[in-house]
């Protein structure tokens, strides 16, 4: 059982004009890493912001949270990761995912490919990034991508290349996590159309997944990380504004007529504590990805959970 691990992220531009002193303060209070999503809206871009944040932290994690594999060529990836891994003095999580919101697709002028062709060029550019982080020098002919002599110099402080994190909600796409990363970071399925599935967003969803991340990652299990990406998230009471405190309460709703849900966080610190706690027992899953907004509501359970 993995102790409980705490990142928070932003996949908005609020954070923009105090982003230092925000990486700082998610550091001191205690979270263990700082995530950026990778859209096209209104948010940071994600590299940039991470070297910014390493830069005035010292024990903060970074990572995507995930970068859209469809964007970049692995090359570029790799490289990317290797310098945000080597600035940061080794506190990279490369988080990447085969891509999913229609609107970046269409602002980049992309296909839209069904899932499983997404799928298959994320496996294919993973293979590649792994070897280019771990030193090798790689000719690849593929197909989607091909590289001659391609190499990432100077390399990532991480050996043999940093942890990778893999996001999905489909099966398929979490036996490959299950194979193939250290942290497995769980979302609701999405339809081929690019919309979350709300029949998948339930605690017994999540718990059908765990399973099946169990039984294809065999004898490593015990080792990966099961994170949960936390749509939304907010403490009812705990001297909370009032205002806040009821929005949380009204938005618990929701999440109520679904018999609850591990993506949608609502409720006070003593029932999220006890919940976080039935989940780990029931699937494993010791990792959240707790939004912007909610940093500062939430580093009381932080500070009483966080490895554990």
């Amino acid at each position: 059982m993995q102790p409980f691990r705490f990142a928070v992220y932003t996949n908005s531009s609020d954070e923009a004009d105090r982003w230092s002193d925000f990486a700082r303060r998610a550091e001191g209070l205690g979270y263990a890493a700082l995530y950026v999503t990778d859209h096209l809206g209104r948010q940071l871009a994600p590299t940039a912001a991470l070297a910014a944040a390493a830069a005035v932290t010292s024990t903060l994690r970074i990572g995507p949270y995930v970068f859209a594999n469809d964007f970049r060529h692995p090359l570029i990836v790799a490289r990317e990761a290797a310098t945000l891994d080597r600035l940061s003095g080794g506190r990279l999580d490369l988080g990447l995912g085969a891509g999913w919101k229609r609107s970046d697709y269409r602002q980049l002028g992309l296909p839209y490919d069904p899932p499983g062709v997404r799928i298959d060029r994320l496996i294919e550019s993973l293979g590649i990034i792994r070897r280019l982080l771990s030193g090798e020098e790689v000719t690849h002919a593929g197909r989607f991508y091909q590289l001659e002599r391609a190499r990432v110099q100077p390399a990532p402080v991480q050996r043999p290349h940093p942890r990778i994190m893999l996001g999905g909600g489909g099966p398929r796409m979490l036996r490959i996590a299950a194979r193939e990363a250290q942290i497995v970071s769980f979302v609701p399925q999405f339809s081929a159309s690019g919309r979350p599935m709300w029949r998948h967003a339930t605690e017994a969803a999540l718990a059908e997944r765990a399973m099946q991340v169990r039984a294809a990652a065999g004898a490593r299990f015990d080792e990966l990380e099961l994170n949960v990406f936390v749509g939304d998230a907010g403490v009812i009471g705990d001297k909370q504004p009032l205002s806040a405190s009821l929005r949380a309460l009204v938005k618990s709703a929701g999440p109520a007529v679904l018999g609850g849900s591990p993506y949608l966080l609502y409720g006070t610190l003593d029932q999220l504590r006890a919940a976080m706690l039935r989940r780990r027992d029931r699937s494993g899953v010791s990792s959240y990805g707790i939004p912007a907004h909610a940093m500062e509501s939430f580093a009381p359970l932080v500070a009483s959970l966080a490895g554990r």
